[in-house]
Parts: structure tokens; sequence; C-alpha cells
């Protein structure tokens, strides 16, 4: 008898473990299909849980790369100019600011903080960007800014959760998870999808990119830029591609019979990601050598051979996109602007911090551009939540570095290519940036809207889970920004 692949025996266990009324149920839409969207599959297929086929319609964009700036960079100081605040620096702070508001650090009243860099317009679009992104001002005519961005949380580790899990709580699927979970990879020689760190690990560690309750093999995998790009990729010392592989067939055939006594789906996720980790072993070692780039692409990036760098991780992304990863999660620490220290502050740190990303980032849209792969990769730029157009004051005292504190009501994220408008931009906030005068935009609908350009409708990618139809988009309705799509 022909033995079943892995993505048909998880099928078929899902189908053993479900209730007869399950069972029923599910039956309205089929048997719930063929389970091809796993990192060893290749196109996605509709699933047991997913309830129906993906992508659900024509997808926009193949593929992600998003670019966190973890710890939340000032919109006032980038891309949200405001001449109004600049007149009230100094003044105490509206009341109607402070009232019922949650700060993280402000007390008593706070004076407003005018913007401390100056901004120009650019492109044929005349979006304002500050004199800290050069290089990233020269591309705005292909970018699309949402200006609007809202949270309701206003400590960092909920709202880094909220932006990649849709869940304030850990054990939720990251959105990495989910696309890969719903489309699968492009390469199964690859993770579908690969995070990249710089600048520190985020406050919440892997469950930024955890898979949560959806099975283990679709949770991002985290490349390094110094030593193996994975660790423990490389074979122990005598221990042959050979030896491997007989190691691997030993082992695969223990966990069957494991599978076929205890009918555990986790048992073939586990002999999937065996099977993708060896690979792993021949194709990551080569996407992820950048001396293979010409040095003038190392150069436009600023990237540097060896160094764990944000600039190794935008030109590490661009080669993960180009051999077909389908979600490429770019983390950089250091952008919480308080005026506690001076790598942080506004007035030091932060201008550092914009030096350090813009070139890259501003390499990256140029070199997908160039080689076609903007057209569908959607590239996304952003952090947790904003800042304060007040001053941050810790026990009433003004400090001497400049501070911001934490602003979850308004803040800035950009998306270029991938389907979305170029030189668009989405939302306005108030005089003072603090507030969104118009189109306030949730995490969620942030989401809905990533996931409508991927070709998946949010409401229809649930995974039941605890007696739910769980999604990315949680509980509340969540609704497309048609307006910001090409």
């Amino acid at each position: 008898m022909k033995r079943l692949t892995i993505e048909q025996e998880l099928v078929r266990a899902r189908i053993e473990q479900d209730t007869r009324r399950q069972f029923l149920q599910r039956c309205t839409t089929g048997l719930g299909g063929m389970w091809l969207a796993s990192q060893a599959g290749g196109a996605a297929a509709s699933s047991a849980e997913s309830h129906s086929a993906m992508p659900h319609f024509p997808a926009k964009a193949k593929r992600v790369i998003f670019l966190h700036m973890i710890g939340g960079p000032s919109q006032l100081e980038l891309f949200d100019y405001k001449p109004e605040l600049a007149k009230y620096d100094g003044r105490d702070a509206p009341q109607e600011y402070l009232d019922g508001q949650r700060f993280a650090f402000i007390q008593g009243t706070p004076q407003m903080l005018g913007p401390q860099f100056s901004f120009k317009q650019y492109g044929e679009s005349g979006a304002w960007v500050s004199e800290l992104f050069p290089h990233v001002a020269g591309h705005v005519d292909k970018m699309c800014f949402i200006k609007t961005m809202q949270t309701d949380q206003f400590n960092h580790g909920p709202a880094q959760l909220l932006v990649h899990t849709g869940n304030a709580r850990i054990g939720y699927p990251s959105e990495g998870a989910w696309v890969t979970w719903g489309l699968g990879t492009e390469n199964e020689d690859l993770p579908g999808f690969m995070v990249l760190l710089s600048g520190g690990v985020p406050r919440n560690g892997k469950a930024l990119w955890s898979n949560g309750y959806l099975p283990s093999v679709y949770q991002g995998v985290q490349c390094r830029s110094q030593g193996d790009p994975i660790l423990n990729i490389s074979n122990p010392a005598n221990v042959t591609r050979d030896i491997r592989r007989h190691m691997l067939d030993a082992l695969g055939d223990l966990n069957r019979k494991s599978h076929e006594q205890f009918h555990d789906p986790e048992t073939l996720t586990r002999i999937a990601q065996y099977e993708m980790s060896f690979r792993m072993q021949m194709a990551v070692p080569d996407v992820a050598d950048i001396s293979n780039e010409p040095q003038q692409i190392l150069d436009m990036y600023g990237a540097k051979k060896g160094e764990v760098s944000f600039a190794n991780n935008c030109l590490l992304a661009r080669r993960f996109a180009e051999a077909g990863v389908r979600f490429i999660q770019l983390y950089d620490g250091g952008w919480d602007s308080h005026g506690t220290e001076a790598k942080t502050a506004i007035n030091d740190g932060f201008a550092k911090k914009c030096k350090e990303v813009d070139q890259p980032i501003a390499a990256l849209l140029a070199d997908l551009d160039q080689r076609g792969l903007l057209e569908d990769t959607l590239v996304v730029w952003g952090g947790e939540f904003g800042r304060t157009p007040m001053r941050e004051n810790r026990g009433g005292n003004k400090m001497a570095l400049i501070g911001r504190d934490h602003a979850p009501a308004a803040f800035t994220f950009f998306m270029a290519g991938g389907g979305a408008k170029p030189g668009f931009t989405y939302g306005e906030t108030d005089e003072f940036g603090y507030l969104p005068a118009s189109n306030p935009v949730q995490v969620r609908d942030f989401h809905a809207t990533m996931l409508h350009l991927l070709g998946i409708e949010s409401d229809r990618m649930s995974y039941y889970f605890q007696g739910l139809n769980q999604k990315l988009t949680g509980v509340k309705p969540a609704r497309v920004i048609h307006d910001v799509i090409a």
C-alpha cells in the first residue's frame, strides 16, 4: 500500500479526532479537504478548520515584509508634521488631553513639546517627512501612510502582542503563522515564516512569532546574521548528510508508529519539521549568505557580512522574499523614546536610531522595485504605538533629556507595494497629532486589510479551538480599509 503523505496523514488524524457533531457541522463545506498549506507543502488548499480554500480571491500581494520598530517610534518626529504643535511648545497641556487618559509615566500637568526636527514635502504626493529620514523620503510616492492607527494597549508587551497576534495576551498565533497556515510557502525547502532581529530581543520574545494554537510547524523561524543562520542547522562533527538521512528515516518510522497508537496530529507535525530541517540544511545557508551579493548592493543597504544589523536584515529580507518565503518579520529594538537615558531620548538616541534604519529601508524598497518584486510584496513599517505631543513628565519634574510618553490613540504605519495605494495618506490627526480627526484604524482593521491584499477574507479564515472559530482579527467586527488599496 502506498504510504500517505504527511499532509494526508494530518488530515486523516484531524478527522479521526473530530466528534460526530463537529464532523456533521463541517460536512456542509465538504470533508475539510487536503491540508496542503504545511511548510512542506506547495499551494494552499482548504483545511478542516478554515472552512474554505485560500486564497479566497485573486491576491495583490504574494508575501509580506513587516518592519517593526520595537518601542514605538515618534510619529511627530518622522511623518506626522504638526506646525501648530511648535507654537504651543513649553505650554501646559490642555486639560481635555489629560482627563480620563492613561499614561505610562506622565504625572501631573505636562508641557507640550513641539517637533524636534524640521520637515519638508517630497515627491508628487507632497508627503511630509522629517530630516531624520532623507533616504526614505525619496520613496514617498511608493508609500501609503496610515496616520490614525489605534491600539487599546499603552504598555509595550501587550501592545506588541496585539499588533502581531491580534490579541494582547500570550498564547495566540502571530500574523505570520496565520498567513503561512492559510497560504503555505512558495519554496518547500525554506520555512514560510522567517524572523530577523536587530537591536535586542522584543519584550515578549518568541511569543510574537508563535504558532499559538495552530500546528507548531507554523511558528516563525529565527534567522541570525552571525554564525550559523539558524541554530543547530549544521550537522555535528563526524555526522554526514547520509547518516542524518538514515537517522531521520528511523525517527520518522518510530513517530508514525506512535501516531498509529495515540493519533496525536502533533506527532506528524514533528515529522514534517524534521524533514523541513533536513532540506533547510542545504537551502538556508545559501540564501542567508549575503557575501554572494555584488558590492554595490551591499553598499546600497549599508550591509556588512557577519554583522548583526538592521541593514543586513533588510538585505536578507529581500533575499528571502526572492526565494519564496511567505512572511518575513524584522524587529529592530531601541525605539522607546523616553528621556531617562541618552540612547532613547528624542534629542539623542532617537536620531541615531533613525540614521541606522533610514538607508536600509530605502534600499529595500528600491531593490524590491528594481527586481520586479515590490509589485507583489507588501512592505509594512510601524511600531506598537506612537508618542505623545506632551513632554514626558515623570514625577512632575522636567528632565534634561527630551522624551515622549506612549501614545496609543493615533500613530503612523506605512505600506508599500503589494497592492497598497502609492503616494497616498489615509486618516488625519488633530492639530497636535494626539487624536484622530478622521478615519481611525484599529489594529484588527489593519489585519483585515493586510489579509485582503493577500487574497484572504479575514472572517473566513478561522481555526476551531476551545469551542470557537478563532481568527486573527478576533471577535469584534473588522473592516477592510478599501481606500488604501490600489
